[in-house]
Formats: structure tokens, C-alpha cells, sequence
């Protein structure tokens, strides 16, 4: 199995800005737009997704709401299989399966599309995303791919923000690969 060097991690890190107080004072937001538009490190990252990845017969990529988006569709797109969206409730206009997860004050819901899979019962997914944080929205994902019977190998998290233990929460689904632990 392909892992990053403590060289190209730091390459990576470094790609990413800290935005002070957004978007509520105390909270220190990882902001991954300065890794899209640094060439080098994305092309580092989505090397080693594709290295990571190519093995593993995937069919589809499933990319969660809107960050996962971005890594998803390009990952899939270098191993030739299909992406899936995971979108905040309301924004897929077919009919979809709604999985419902706790906030700190109140719930959200994720969707996807009934037959995002195309009806294959054994389709193998790779659910992917920036930020692993408290786990809630990756939790409720990985639960909508299980609920339309794929098989979701694995999920996968740029980011994974240790001290609020969502890695373990995700666990409990799925195998979890995380890029940077902080």
C-alpha cells in the first residue's frame, strides 16, 4: 500500500491555508482551495490517491458535499469508474435514500440518488472527502452507501482533525484512510 512520505506531507500541509476565527471566533479553518490552486500539490495528492486506489476494482467514487466533490470527480476520472454525489438534502432532483446525523446544536441530512449505484447491489465505492471532523456527515454517508446495498471500501479524508475523534466513529462502517492527521 502506497503511504506518503513525512516530505510530500509536508508539501501538502504547507498547500493548505489556517484562516483565524472563521467562521465563528476560536475555530481555525483549514482552508484547501490554496492546495487546488498550487499545481504541484494537488498533482502530488491526486498521484497518490490514483497510486493508492488503482488496485483496489473500484466502480464508483462518492464524493460528500462540496469539498469531496472536487477530490472525487477528479479521482474517478483518473481511474475511469463513475462519481457519485453526496448532497445536503434537498439538492438531487431524483428520487434519493436521506440519512439524518446529530450537529452540536440540531440535525442535517445527506442524500443520495436511489439508484446512484445503477441498482448493482455489490457496486465497490470509495467514499471521499477534505476534512474527517467530528465524523457526523462522513458517518451518515457511509451509512447511504450501505443502506442502497453497495459495498463501500473504504473512506478517505484529506484532512483528519485527531482530538475530536470522528476517525473512530467513521470506523465503525468502514475502513477510514486519512493523508494528514492534525
Amino acid at each position: 500500500m502506497t503511504e506518503l512520505t513525512q516530505e510530500e506531507k509536508q508539501i501538502l500541509l504547507n498547500a493548505i491555508r489556517d484562516v483565524q476565527d472563521f467562521p465563528k471566533e476560536g475555530i481555525v479553518f483549514k482552508d484547501i482551495t490554496t492546495l487546488l490552486n498550487d499545481k504541484k500539490a494537488f498533482n502530488l495528492l491526486m498521484n497518490h490517491l490514483e497510486k493508492r486506489y488503482k488496485e483496489y476494482n473500484l466502480d464508483y467514487v462518492a464524493g460528500i458535499d462540496s469539498r469531496g466533490f472536487i477530490f472525487g470527480a477528479a479521482l474517478a476520472d483518473r481511474l475511469n469508474i463513475g462519481f457519485v454525489p453526496v448532497r445536503k438534502k434537498g439538492k438531487l432532483p431524483s428520487t434519493t435514500v436521506c440519512e439524518k446525523y446529530e450537529l452540536e446544536y440540531g440535525f442535517d441530512e445527506v442524500e443520495i440518488h436511489l439508484d446512484a449505484f445503477h441498482g448493482k447491489t455489490d457496486a465497490r465505492v470509495l467514499l471521499i472527502d477534505d476534512l474527517l471532523a467530528t465524523g457526523g456527515t462522513a458517518n451518515a454517508s457511509a451509512k447511504l452507501i450501505k443502506n442502497v446495498k453497495a459495498d463501500l471500501v473504504e473512506a478517505c479524508f484529506l484532512l483528519n482533525l485527531t482530538f475530536l475523534n470522528g476517525k473512530q466513529r467513521v470506523e465503525q462502517h468502514t475502513p477510514v484512510y486519512t493523508i494528514l492527521d492534525i
